[in-house]
């Protein structure tokens, strides 16, 4: 149960972080480009970069700490850091193809999920 209240409390606080990153940039953005998303995605990965470096270097991070920062936190804030730091752990290992097919899977296949998505509720 403790698991779950510390990744429900982490992806609350990092949602709310999303909705407010993406309504202050689309204030002063305008439309027409998703700058707000654009932004929320590049701050994440560079937090879970951070969090995962600081982890990796330092032995104060917890299985806890871990679960409200880099799961609850940054996974609430956006997967696309998750996804990236998958991406790099790949690269890390010199898993070059399996790489390769993630990023590129992952990147086409979404897209086209979210239009069959799309299509299907027409």
């Amino acid at each position: 149960m403790k698991t779950f209240l510390l990744i429900g409390t982490g992806s609350a606080a990092g949602g709310i972080c999303r909705y407010l990153v993406q309504i202050l940039v689309g204030k002063y953005a305008g439309v027409g480009f998703p700058a707000g998303t654009l932004l929320v995605n590049l701050t994440g990965c560079f937090l879970i970069g951070l969090l995962y470096g600081l982890a990796d270097r330092h032995a104060w991070m917890s299985l806890e700490w871990r679960l409200l920062l880099i799961t609850g936190v940054c996974g609430g804030y956006t997967t696309f850091s998750s996804f990236s730091y998958d991406a790099i752990l790949l690269l890390r290992q010199g898993s070059f193809g399996y790489f390769l097919l993630y990023v590129f899977g992952s990147v086409a296949l979404s897209l086209i999920a979210t239009a069959v998505g799309i299509l299907a509720m027409r």
